[in-house]
């Protein structure tokens, strides 16, 4: 399983996410600034680009965000199929829900998954039916990688 799906673990993913962090936010944040003329991060408009960032660039861009491609990894459906609008949302959407409801307990949990789980995923993963590979577009896309 681990050589077709290359599945990626916790320290590159988050290295991925603070990349696409640091990299996203300044941008927004100055958009949110020119707009608005306030630095304030929970600006709707910014909430809102963040937002659609997260979900859309990986569908257009084969799972693929900028912090994740600088890092080499890339959100893949399970089933092999292309990552879709519903996937993300539940992945980006649904599970933040989740892990706000449960005032982080859930993604703490999630952590843990990622640490120890042979196939690194997360719970936002399992909801959304994805996975993070190190894997390139082509490589395991319309093979089953794995089923649950």
């Amino acid at each position: 399983m681990d050589q077709v799906t290359k599945p990626a673990g916790f320290w590159i993913r988050l290295l991925g996410n603070l990349l696409d962090g640091i990299i996203v936010s300044i941008p927004l944040g100055l958009i949110g600034f020119l707009i608005t003329g306030d630095f304030d991060r929970e600006d709707p408009i910014t909430s809102l680009i963040g937002f659609i960032y997260a979900v859309a660039v990986p569908i257009l861009w084969y799972g693929y965000t900028i912090g994740k491609r600088i890092v080499g990894v890339r959100i893949v459906k399970v089933n092999g199929k292309k990552l879709g609008v519903g996937a993300m949302l539940l992945r980006v959407l649904v599970a933040g829900i989740v892990y706000g409801i449960t005032l982080g307990i859930a993604l703490i949990v999630s952590v843990f998954m990622v640490v120890f789980r042979k196939d690194k995923r997360s719970l936002h993963d399992m909801m959304a039916g994805t996975y993070v590979t190190y894997a390139k577009p082509g490589e395991i896309e319309d093979k089953q990688a794995f089923i649950d």
